[in-house]
């Protein structure tokens, strides 16, 4: 049986919020809070992950061998477990962050040739100037 490519897991791509925690724990090892407030910030505020989301994800994560924890400590009385990428982690985000990058390439390609095709006018969508 023919199976397509994209039905298997580590060929898809990576929903925003597992990819943003990955990018988080490209910078080292963090906890939940830790990685929620990277997610945050490298979003500048578009993307806030509550702890069922995140928690989520990252169960998500330890299952497909991408993350894996670190190390835990007690704060406060309160369980804080560290979590960091694994090998397979760091691949998957490097490529699908050069996946990414083509797409966005292609499309700024595709609106520079558009507004070249078309002198003097706004590209469509209100996106106004692209750099080229």
């Amino acid at each position: 049986m023919f199976l397509d490519m994209a039905s298997k897991p580590e060929h898809r791509p990576l929903q925003e919020p597992a990819f943003l925690v990955l990018s988080a724990l490209a910078q080292g090892p963090a906890h939940g809070y830790g990685i929620s407030k990277d997610v945050e910030e490298s979003s500048e505020g578009r993307v806030t992950l509550r702890a069922g989301t995140l928690y989520g994800a990252i169960d998500r994560l330890v299952a497909a061998g991408l993350v894996e924890v670190d190390h835990e400590e007690v704060v406060d009385s309160r369980l804080r477990r560290y979590y960091r990428l694994t090998v397979a982690g760091g691949a998957r985000l490097d490529a699908e962050a050069r996946r990414a990058e083509a797409q966005a390439r292609q499309a700024l390609d595709r609106l520079a040739a558009r507004r070249a095709s078309r002198p003097g006018r706004a590209v469509a969508g209100g996106l106004g100037e692209v750099p080229a």
